[in-house]
C-alpha cells in the first residue's frame, strides 16, 4: 500500500533511525557472501525551505533551474512546477481520479514522464505544457519511482527490481535486482540517478539507499530520521519520507516527504 497511518508516520519519522536494516523480507536471513555491508553516508543540512503540505510527494526533479514535483493521493494527484526556496506552486496540473494515483516523475529529452500506481498508465508531457499529455504508455507492473540515465528511464515497482526502459517504446531493456550483504532490498520508492548511482527512498522508512546502477548492489545508506522534528508533524497530514532531487548546479540533494512542511537542501559528505 502507498498510504500509511499517522501513528506509523510519527513512529518512522521520530524513531526509525537506529541500527535496523532499512527494509528486508523477514524470511531472508542468510547474508550474501562477497557483498560488503553498505557504508553509512553522512550529510549536512545546508538549508531548509517551506514545502506545500497538500503535496503527497511521489516524484521530485530539478530541470533547468525549476523544481518539478509529482504527487499522489488519487483525486489530488498532480504534476507541479514549484519554486524550491519559497515553496510556491507556479503551475499545477491535477491528473488524478478515483482510479488514477500519481507516482514518480522524471524529465528526459524535453519530455516529462509520470507513472501511476496501479492503473498501468504512464503519462508523457511536453516540457513546455504540463496540462495535456502528448501520449501515454502501458506499464505492466505497479509504478513507484522514476528517474533516468543518459539513455534509459529507470523504474521501480515496489519490489527489489529496478527496470531500465526505452523511453520511446517503453520496452524493458535490462533489469537489476537490488541487494546488500543481507539480501534483497524491497519497497524501493522515489529514485534519483546521480553519476552512476541510484538514490532510492525505502518506503515506510527514513533510509535512502545508494545503489550501483550496473550491479544493483547497495553501496551506502543515509539515515534521514533526524531531518523532520516532532514539532514539524501535522496531525493526520504528515506522512513518510519520499522525494529526492539532485541539483547539478550545487551538487546537493533536495529531500522531502509526503505532505512534509519542509524541504531540505543536503550536502552529502
Amino acid at each position: 500500500m502507498k498510504y500509511t497511518s499517522l501513528l506509523a508516520s510519527i513512529f518512522l519519522i521520530s524513531a526509525c533511525g537506529g541500527n535496523n536494516h532499512p527494509d528486508h523480507d523477514p524470511d531472508i536471513v542468510t547474508p550474501h557472501v562477497g557483498i560488503e555491508a553498505p557504508q553509512n553516508i553522512s550529510y549536512s543540512v545546508i538549508s531548509q525551505f517551506p514545502h506545500d503540505t497538500s503535496a503527497y510527494t511521489q516524484g521530485l526533479e530539478i530541470h533547468d533551474g525549476k523544481l518539478y514535483e509529482g504527487t499522489g493521493d488519487y483525486e489530488n494527484s498532480s504534476l507541479r512546477i514549484t519554486e524550491a526556496q519559497s515553496g510556491k506552486v507556479n503551475a499545477k496540473h491535477v491528473m488524478g481520479t478515483d482510479k488514477i494515483f500519481g507516482e514518480g516523475i522524471t524529465i528526459f529529452n524535453n519530455k516529462i514522464y509520470q507513472l501511476t500506481w496501479q492503473s498501468h498508465v504512464v503519462y508523457v508531457y511536453d516540457i513546455n505544457d504540463i496540462n495535456t499529455p502528448i501520449k501515454t504508455f502501458n506499464w505492466p507492473y505497479e509504478g513507484w519511482g522514476l528517474t533516468h540515465d543518459s539513455t534509459h528511464l529507470i523504474i521501480s515497482d515496489g519490489s527489489a527490481n529496478i527496470y531500465f526502459v526505452d523511453p520511446e517504446t517503453f520496452k524493458v531493456n535490462n533489469t537489476i535486482a537490488v541487494k546488500d550483504d543481507q539480501g534483497p532490498i524491497l519497497y524501493l520508492n522515489e529514485l534519483e540517478y546521480v553519476n552512476g548511482m541510484i538514490y532510492a527512498n525505502v518506503y515506510e522508512t527514513n533510509f535512502i539507499v545508494k545503489i550501483d546502477a550496473e550491479s544493483g548492489i547497495v553501496k551506502g545508506r543515509m539515515n534521514c530520521s533526524g531531518l523532520l522534528q516532532q514539532s514539524d508533524i501535522v496531525e493526520d497530514r504528515t506522512d513518510v519520507l519520499n522525494g529526492i532531487a539532485f541539483d547539478p548546479q550545487t551538487g546537493h540533494l533536495l529531500i522531502t516527504g509526503k505532505r512534509w512542511p519542509k524541504m531540505f537542501e543536503v550536502k552529502v559528505d
